[in-house]
């Protein structure tokens, strides 16, 4: 029946589209491996950036009810790939989103924190993650939940991307996760 080919024909384009996404994902973290990224650095302005980034997701927020609440320095500049970065930033923000109970804020804050870097900081409220799950979660292939389907989440490779990328900058990425939220910490160089 016609109703059931054009089923099955979405459920094929889906999961081509999924795969395609999962093999470019793949080149990138080999990329990263084998060192031979050339960073396009530019000066950014971080406000700028992660207003530009969060009004992305504006209709995830609306759909799990989440209110982003942003509290980042004014003036504060990078000297980076802003591609790269707003990869960065992006991933950290889905898995926020993806990890984070309906109707819960999320809160997005950057700050100076010593001569020469800024911390920026990703939090949410979810489900805590285990210290052991904690070790792991920017390793490449590391999935926090096995349980997630390949339509809801990811393929462990994100933050192991993010991680790469950051450490491209000469900057730091951490987790940290309790009973009340989960936090993402990025540290960078800054202007």
């Amino acid at each position: 029946p016609v109703a059931q080919r054009a089923k099955y024909a979405n459920i094929s384009l889906d999961k081509a589209i999924r795969l395609g996404e999962l093999i470019e994902e793949f080149f990138e973290i080999t990329r990263y491996n084998l060192s031979n990224i050339i960073l396009e650095k530019g000066e950014i302005s971080l406000d700028m950036m992660i207003e530009q980034i969060v009004d992305e997701f504006y209709l995830l927020f609306e759909q799990k009810g989440i209110e982003c609440k942003l509290n980042v320095e004014d003036d504060i500049y990078l000297y980076g790939d802003s591609d790269r970065l707003a990869r960065v930033f992006d991933n950290i923000i889905r898995n926020a989103v993806s990890y984070s109970y309906d109707k819960t804020p999320i809160t997005i804050s950057a700050k100076r924190v010593r001569t020469g870097y800024v911390e920026i900081r990703f939090r949410n409220q979810g489900k805590e993650i285990a210290p052991h799950k904690l070790e792991h979660i920017f390793e490449k292939f590391y999935r926090l939940d096995d349980a997630r389907s390949s339509q809801t989440g990811g393929s462990g490779l994100g933050l192991a991307i993010a991680k790469e990328i950051v450490e491209l900058h000469q900057g730091t990425i951490e987790a940290e996760s309790n009973a009340q939220y989960t936090e993402f910490i990025v540290t960078l160089p800054c202007m």
